[in-house]
């Protein structure tokens, strides 16, 4: 009987990590993308940018009710920040969702959330940070999302990054390539792109929002974080095998880490190789995405190539 149980539970395990991963359509002009609030509060005048770059792909705008409404650090109560978002979602002219900013707040609408008609009918997810909440569950769902600017960091975004987004959300080929540096891990995979950003990834652990990195490449990012959390962060991580079988880890942005006045000993990029050497995996670091100006798309949940060797980074979307 425990035998039997075992079987079942492998074979479940199996056909979720081996179930097909809905791609969203690919956005036309004459289009429509939703602006709204999961978490932190914006305001009309402040979505201007961002819907002026919508504008100018031939894309129309729509705001919704959460835009302006003003809950302490909230942009609306959770009830009103559910409301919006099952309605963007459910609205068959809406194409698009695009999370004005991060902060916190998404976790607590999450599990509000019916996912029924979108998983038959998805639609592009886009933001960053807080986002990962999104980013996460919808993988578990098995529909692709896009970890990219959102309408907050529109007006210090460069334009060749605004220009990946618009890539992605269109269809068009992506890749990306840098100088690698000599504290990158070298090495070549193949897999499936899943992450975001480690302290939401490390929140989630335990829940059903909590991500299968099983064969996968795992994109990490984070801000205004003391060293030491990251490396409790990634021993938890560890701890919870999501390192035993991924295929290679992208570290993005670790912008603005803090130090106690007693020195944790390693940065993050000694933190993050030291617990993922013993792996033998491809790690690169300072990819350019996350918190900071230059934070490309990213598509997670697409199938990538990704290489790192003496001269350079290579990352491809297939």
């Amino acid at each position: 009987m425990y035998r039997f149980i075992l079987i079942l539970i492998l074979i479940s395990n199996f056909s979720h990590s081996q179930k097909k991963m809905k791609i969203p359509p690919y956005l036309k002009k004459g289009d429509t993308v939703a602006i709204v609030c999961t978490a932190r509060k914006f305001f009309p005048d402040d979505a201007k940018p961002a819907i002026e770059l919508l504008e100018s792909w031939g894309l129309k705008a729509k705001l919704g009710k959460t835009i302006g409404l003003d809950s302490c650090q909230l942009g609306g109560t959770d009830a009103e920040r559910i409301a919006d978002f099952q309605e963007m979602m459910d609205d068959d002219n809406v194409k698009a969702i695009w999370c004005a900013r991060g902060g916190y707040g998404t976790v607590r609408i999450i599990d509000s959330l019916d996912f029924t008609k979108f998983k038959k009918h998805p639609k592009w997810i886009m933001g960053f940070s807080d986002v990962t909440v999104l980013h996460s569950q919808l993988n578990v769902e098995r529909v692709a999302t896009l970890h990219s600017i959102m309408p907050f960091t529109v007006p210090k975004a460069p334009e060749e990054v605004k220009e990946t987004l618009r890539k992605a959300i269109f269809g068009e080929s992506i890749s990306y390539s840098i100088s690698s540096k000599s504290y990158d891990v070298k090495g070549k995979a193949s897999g499936e792109l899943v992450g975001g950003n480690i302290s939401i990834l490390y929140s989630l652990l335990g829940s059903k929002s909590s991500i299968d990195t099983k064969g996968k490449i795992l994109f990490i990012e984070d801000l205004d974080e003391y060293l030491y959390h990251i490396d409790r962060m990634m021993y938890n991580l560890k701890r919870n095998e999501y390192f035993e079988n991924v295929k290679g880890i992208i570290v993005g942005s670790m912008a603005d880490m803090h130090d106690n006045e007693i020195p944790f000993g390693q940065n993050e990029v000694q933190i993050i190789t030291a617990i993922a050497k013993e792996y033998n995996i491809p790690i690169v670091f300072e990819f350019p995405a996350g918190h900071q100006k230059d934070n490309r798309t990213l598509i997670l949940g697409k199938q990538v190539d990704f290489e790192v060797n003496d001269k350079e980074v290579i990352l491809s979307f297939k």
